[in-house]
């Protein structure tokens, strides 16, 4: 924590920011947004976050109620649902700082912490679609081998893996922030206030932790892009290569020229069909 003086009002050094629209730093309110966005935006973000908490809630209920739920992708939507709750569960101190951004009421380590386990949660949510990529990926480029390698127990593990390398990528944003003191001239006392460290900025960890989070958003949309390049070429040579193609034709009744007259090729093409579904039926049982 800093001890900050601040030599001339505030109000004074930004009054070109601030319009008629912006409303007055009073003792309840003090925000760089005006009435009419404040209002909406907050409805929206409180209507997102209760639907979000309520399905997320339902999601993890369901998987684990239900055994023939526990399958392994659902234990990556499970674990995404655990990190989108937590990101919803810190949305009101995110709009409490749109409403008053200052003075901060909730401590130091709320300031350090809500930053830390906010891009936590985002960085997992992100290594958590990226690696149930690459499971859909071998299920169905190698399935045989996926039904061998991808088990519960080690889909149970490789989530843990993922939770730890997003906290460890996002445990610097802890000491990205800090609480000041500084003199609000509103009120005429003594505020404090969540913001950047003056080390953060000097030594430069606060434009890496910003090509950190451009990393997490560029690389894994790039894997998504391959992955799901390659499944869809999967998917479209496999098409092409199947039997169940030539059943998808329409039937056509056979030209004869007499009662021992032989159907043709088409027709007797049809006729495997029947028999590609029986033994369908024999390898699902």
């Amino acid at each position: 924590m800093q001890n900050h003086s601040i030599r001339s009002n505030e109000s004074n050094e930004v009054s070109g920011y601030y319009d008629n629209d912006l409303p007055p730093c009073t003792e309840n309110l003090c925000s760089f947004f005006p009435i009419r966005i404040l209002i909406p935006l907050t409805i929206i973000c409180l209507v997102i976050m209760v639907a979000g908490i309520f399905g997320n809630t339902i999601t993890i209920l369901i998987i684990k109620r239900y055994k023939e739920m526990n399958t392994t992708t659902n234990f990556y939507l499970s674990s995404m649902a655990v990190s989108d709750m937590i990101i919803l569960l810190c949305l009101p101190f995110d709009l409490y700082r749109l409403w008053r951004s200052i003075p901060w009421i909730f401590g130091e380590f709320l300031c350090k912490f809500l930053y830390l386990i906010s891009e936590g949660c985002t960085y997992s949510t992100i290594l958590h679609i990226t690696a149930l990529s690459i499971e859909r990926y071998l299920a169905i480029c190698f399935p045989l081998k996926a039904k061998v390698f991808i088990t519960k127990r080690r889909v149970k593990m490789v989530i843990v893996l993922l939770w730890v390398i997003a906290l460890l990528s996002a445990a610097p944003f802890y000491n990205l922030f800090e609480t000041v003191q500084i003199y609000n001239y509103t009120t005429s006392k003594i505020s404090w206030e969540c913001k950047f460290t003056e080390h953060a900025m000097e030594s430069g960890l606060l434009n890496i932790m910003t090509w950190v989070t451009t990393v997490y958003f560029f690389f894994p949309m790039l894997c998504l892009t391959i992955l799901y390049g390659f499944i869809g070429k999967k998917l479209w040579k496999s098409k092409k290569q199947s039997p169940w193609s030539k059943c998808s034709k329409t039937r056509k009744v056979p030209q004869t020229n007499g009662q021992n007259s032989r159907p043709s090729a088409p027709h007797q093409n049809m006729e495997t069909c029947p028999i590609l579904i029986r033994v369908t039926d024999q390898i699902r049982q």
